[in-house]
């Protein structure tokens, strides 16, 4: 991670994804899987990464909520979001949030890569751009 992502994280806390994104790391990822299938894959490999409690699932909506407490006592609520884009095309966006004041040191941008690259090793034969 650079030392302008730590800086940044000094004064936010807060990251997320989107395809607009200037990190090319921050960017939303797009799987050739439909809805329902890349639901079920991203909930199993969610509820399999130590460290991470599953608080609420909404597969209507296609929302997980996510807790994980950090070494240094900092709980961060993250939103994993499994959007349909066409019959045969999802994307996943992923949205984290340190609870509290100040910034995180970066800590949900670094979360935010981990949650891909996990879901990266399960998903990564569907992966698509």
């Amino acid at each position: 991670m650079s030392l302008k992502r730590t800086l940044v994280g000094i004064f936010r806390s807060h990251d997320g994804t989107s395809d607009r994104a200037k990190d090319p790391l921050l960017k939303t990822r797009y799987y050739t899987l439909s809805k329902d299938k890349a639901w079920e894959e991203v909930s199993s490999t969610l509820k399999k990464i130590p460290g991470y409690k599953v608080l609420h699932e909404v597969q209507s909506v296609g929302e997980i909520i996510l807790e994980k407490r950090t070494s240094f006592g900092r709980t961060l609520d993250i939103t994993v979001s499994v959007l349909n884009t066409s019959p045969v095309r999802c994307a996943v966006d992923i949205y984290s949030a340190s609870r509290g004041s100040l910034g995180d040191l970066g800590a949900n941008y670094r979360v935010i890569q981990r949650l891909y690259e996990s879901l990266d090793k399960k998903l990564g034969k569907y992966k698509a751009d």
